[in-house]
Formats: structure tokens, C-alpha cells, sequence
């Protein structure tokens, strides 16, 4: 019977000013959040040997991080600046690369990827003091095809990508689809796509217990002739299930530790792994499609982004962007200086930020406003 590799991938992500208001008006959920990261890196200390997770921090949220102002406003709840080295660990944590302000990347102009993705590298490169970082999480998973030579540009070797939207173009037997990597192709170049395992991430998010896990990890890879990679995402951040401070009552006391602790005693048919080193070991095969779609959140399967486009207010708000992002194309086409578009077009990346369309219509207000302050500097321009 194969050993599970289990590659374990939480998300991150803090709107811009979010984690400031918080503290303002709801200082526990400010500090329950903040205590949810700060968990990560302290749970795991003393479990190098078998301990592994793939983090995913947006660069809103690392911006909140390495901020002087907010490190002294949570001072003595969080030393933010611990956080932040703690997570250089290597040993225990993968730093995933994403985009900058967390946008639903197809629904957003191919213009503004380069924007997106190259800023988030510029924060991270400096913060965790790296030139490179192997994988790639697409913010909410929003993942098409024609991002493959981008990201390929950026020199990252995987993707991840939701096991709803992935379709062989070979003959692969289910199992073979869901728990190995495979290759995906578009415009002349090539990138490992990593199959996140949907109903194993619905359970890693609502609250799972060891023996269950062990169980169905088994039960799904019981056929596999090759050595299975279980891939499992979910927020980090989010939910009672992370953000619980009770001892024994959340993902790390009540789950994770216990799992490590069998997987170091030997008695689990499941090991962590960083996809690096499975791919180091076991590469990838079989080549596949992947359609365009996000991962499921509540009762929405990701399929259309109904999530972010599903009211008229969600869709005018994306078409504003769209223009306006045709606007600043234009007119660096037509030779404006870049510095003095600089400002402007921070506001209109930041407008992009996925949680804008998430909230039904309660939070596209903040778009708007971003792209109100847009329209005015072009105007002045």
C-alpha cells in the first residue's frame, strides 16, 4: 500500500485597510485573525521533520504586515515582524507566489497581470529574501489557460488549480487525474498544473478529525499504482475552524498536530510533502486541460465566477475596470510618462481586489471609489 503524499495549502489574504478597521471597530476579530497566522508558524516548531504547509499571503496583506504603523498598533498581540521571519522558515512553510491585490485574475484585463504578479514578487523577494518561488496560487483559484506563459515568464515550475476544472486529453483513470501532477500547454509553453482535491478541501476547511482523514485518503487512492499526491487548499485565516484560540479546538491542535504525531511515530499511511520535492522525486505526468473557473466557496461550485459576477452592480463595477485599465493602455501607448500615471493606476489595481465582487453588491462600493479617484487623475491629466 502507497504512502500518501499530502501537500497541505492555506490561503492568506487581507483586503487593503481591512486588518486597520478591524481594530477599530471589532478588535477581537482583528486579533482572532492575527493570532491565526501568528499559529502557523508557532504549531509547527518541533515538527520539522514531518511538518509541511504551502502558504499563500497576498501583498495587501504582507503590505499590513511590514507596516511600522500597524506593527506598533499590535504590539503585544502580535509582533508582526517575528511573523514575518518565522515564515523564512523553510524547513515547514513554501511561500506560494499569487497576485498582488488578490483579483479573480480572468476576470480582470490580461493588460493588468503583468502589474499584479510583478508587484506581489517585488514585496515578497524582499520580505522572505528570495529570488524565486516554485508555485503559483491563483487568487480564489481563478485560473485560465492563457496565464501558462506568464507565469512560466516569472520562472514558476507549478499552479495549482481545482480538481472541478481539469480535463485529460489523454486516457486517465480518476484517481490518476486527481492525485498526480500533469502538464498543461498554451501559446508554446508548458507549466505543472497540482489538483487540488475538492470535497478533501471542503472537509480541511469545516473541521476534520485524523482518523477520518487517514480513512479517505485511503479509501480515494486505494487503486493508485503510483505514488498519490493529496493536495488540499483552503483559507487559512477565515472561520471558527482556523481562528479558534481554544486549545484542541482548531485545525492545528485539534487535527494537524496529532496527525504529525502519527506520521512521526509511523503508525499514518499519510506524509507531508512540499510539491517540490514530490516533483523532485516523482515528476509529473499526463498531459491536460484545465477550463477557466475558480474553487467552490459556500454554495457556489466556480464554475462561471458567479461569485464575483452574479449581480448587475458586481458586473458594472468589473466593466468599469475594464475600461478604465483600456484608458491606461491607450495612453501608455501613446507615449504618457508612467510617473505620472503611478498613483492612478495603484488605485485601479487595487479596485481589482476580488473581495470588491465577493460580498454580493456590499462591498463594491470600494471599488467604485478607487475608480472614481482613477477617472479624476486622468481627468486632471
Amino acid at each position: 500500500m502507497n504512502v500518501a503524499q499530502h501537500a497541505l495549502v492555506l490561503n492568506l489574504h487581507q483586503p487593503p485597510g481591512n486588518l486597520e478597521d478591524l481594530l477599530a471597530r471589532s478588535p477581537w476579530e482583528a486579533q482572532e485573525i492575527l493570532f491565526a497566522m501568528d499559529r502557523i508558524p508557532r504549531s509547527l516548531w518541533g515538527y520539522e521533520d514531518v511538518a509541511r504547509v504551502h502558504l499563500s499571503l497576498s501583498g495587501t496583506l504582507l503590505e499590513t504586515l511590514k507596516s511600522q504603523e500597524f506593527q506598533e498598533r499590535v504590539y503585544g498581540t502580535v509582533k508582526c515582524g517575528d511573523l514575518l521571519w518565522h515564515l523564512q522558515n523553510q524547513r515547514i512553510v513554501d511561500i506560494l507566489g499569487t497576485g498582488y491585490y488578490h483579483p479573480v485574475l480572468p476576470l480582470i484585463p490580461t493588460e493588468d497581470w503583468p502589474e499584479q504578479l510583478g508587484r506581489w514578487r517585488g514585496i515578497a523577494e524582499h520580505l522572505f529574501g528570495r529570488p524565486h518561488f516554485d508555485g503559483f496560487w491563483p487568487p480564489e483559484m481563478g485560473f485560465e489557460m492563457a496565464l501558462i506563459p506568464w507565469l512560466k515568464r516569472l520562472g514558476y515550475r507549478y499552479v495549482l488549480v481545482d480538481s472541478e476544472h481539469v480535463e485529460p486529453i489523454e486516457p486517465m483513470r480518476w484517481e490518476e487525474l486527481r492525485y498526480r501532477p500533469h502538464l498543461a500547454e498554451f501559446g508554446g509553453e508548458s507549466i505543472i498544473v497540482v489538483v487540488r482535491d475538492r470535497e478533501l478541501s471542503d472537509a480541511q476547511e469545516s473541521g476534520m478529525e485524523v482518523g477520518w482523514f487517514e480513512r479517505e485518503v485511503q479509501a480515494r487512492t486505494r487503486f493508485c499504482d503510483f505514488v498519490p499526491l493529496v493536495t488540499t487548499a483552503t483559507d487559512g485565516d477565515n472561520g471558527g475552524w482556523f481562528r479558534n484560540t481554544t486549545p484542541g479546538s482548531n485545525f492545528w491542535t485539534a487535527f494537524y498536530l496529532p496527525l504529525a504525531d502519527r506520521m512521526r511515530s509511523g503508525m499514518s499511511t499519510v506524509r507531508s510533502t512540499f510539491v517540490t520535492d514530490y516533483l523532485d522525486t516523482h515528476g509529473a505526468t499526463g498531459r491536460v486541460r484545465v477550463r477557466t473557473g475558480a474553487w467552490n466557496t459556500g454554495w457556489h461550485h466556480g464554475r462561471d465566477f458567479t461569485q464575483w459576477t452574479g449581480s448587475e452592480a458586481q458586473r458594472q463595477a468589473l466593466d468599469r475596470v475594464r475600461h478604465l485599465s483600456r484608458t491606461f493602455t491607450d495612453l501608455r501607448m501613446n507615449g504618457h510618462a508612467p510617473h505620472q500615471l503611478e498613483h492612478a493606476y495603484h488605485r485601479l489595481l487595487r479596485a481589482q481586489t476580488s473581495c470588491n465582487f465577493f460580498w454580493g453588491e456590499a462591498w463594491v462600493d470600494r471599488a467604485h471609489a478607487d475608480l472614481n479617484d482613477v477617472e479624476r487623475a486622468l481627468a486632471e491629466l
